[in-house]
């Protein structure tokens, strides 16, 4: 197995100990109980997608603070970041699902519900690994500490400069042959290097200590993956469907919070004459936030 294929899979290896909570709209709840799915979607388009460009900047800081040094192949450093550039914004598609291992913070009920409207569904972990599993999902805890993802980044540039070193030494190759060659090697990594970018979160967000399942990397027009669209704040969203019926049975919900409402007892009374119609048990109850709400 390559470096890189190891870097990937260590970060996909924790396993959650509680329930995963998913923010959500009422028309979310709706939707999610209605087709028993939740939607996946693209990684480039999601709410916090400029993690991306994160990860893509911690490339250029690392790559350049190596090139200082002078113990680099700049050559090779500099076509990876440009590459990596290109290739994070309009490459591959790798589509993930969120869920928080807080069920009732003020910044998520602002970031993914509407006043009113919100509801945290808290999910048994199992139920989520079993079904990731079965749909070839991979299941990882978001990193957010600077001096661990300086850490990966370094480990992926050292895998980087190992797979050059050794293809070079295979075949002697020089010019043009040699920036071929380079492209190659990027793109062996391609799929690695796009499930390390999606657990590197920006430091800002380490409140939220999310969870993510990441779907199979899609590559090229004909994938198996049916590519659905859905309209976004400014633009269509690309996602799938990622399955949380087990058997068929309906999803089971470990806990539930209603979000923010000047309305919550009767609220909370709809919502639970709308699970048990449609034969969703929810094992810890529903509970209400009890944050203040105010409406701007």
């Amino acid at each position: 197995m390559k470096k890189i294929e190891r870097l990937s899979r260590e970060l996909y290896a924790d396993t959650p100990g509680a329930a995963l909570y998913h923010y959500t709209t009422f028309s979310g709840l709706l939707g999610i109980i209605g087709t028993r799915c939740l939607w996946a979607s693209d990684i480039r388009y999601m709410n916090d997608s400029a993690e991306l460009r994160h990860t893509a900047d911690l490339f250029a800081e690392v790559a350049r603070e190596r090139m200082e040094s002078g113990q680099a192949n700049s050559h090779l450093l500099t076509q990876f970041v440009d590459w990596i550039k290109h290739r994070i914004s309009s490459g591959h598609l790798l589509f993930a699902a969120s869920f928080r291992s807080h069920g009732n913070l003020l910044s998520q009920w602002r970031g993914y519900s509407l006043p009113g409207k919100g509801v945290s569904l808290g999910f048994c972990p199992e139920l989520i690994l079993d079904c990731a599993r079965r749909q070839h999902f991979l299941m990882g805890k978001c990193i957010y500490e600077p001096k661990r993802q300086w850490r990966i980044i370094h480990q992926v540039l050292d895998a980087l400069e190992e797979e050059a070193r050794l293809s070079s030494q295979r075949k002697e190759v020089k010019g043009e042959e040699r920036l071929a060659l380079y492209q190659d090697i990027f793109a062996s990594m391609e799929t690695d290097v796009l499930r390390i970018a999606a657990m590197l979160k920006h430091p800002s967000f380490s409140e939220e200590k999310e969870w993510r399942i990441v779907s199979p990397v899609v590559s090229g027009r004909g994938n198996s993956l049916p590519v659905l669209f859905r309209e976004g704040h400014d633009m269509l969203v690309p996602y799938i469907e990622f399955n949380l019926s087990l058997d068929g049975k309906p999803p089971m919900l470990d806990h539930l919070y209603l979000g923010p409402s000047v309305n919550a007892n009767i609220s909370m009374n709809s919502i639970k004459m709308f699970l048990d119609k449609n034969g969703v048990q929810v094992q810890r109850g529903i509970d209400y936030c009890r944050i203040p709400y105010r409406r701007r």
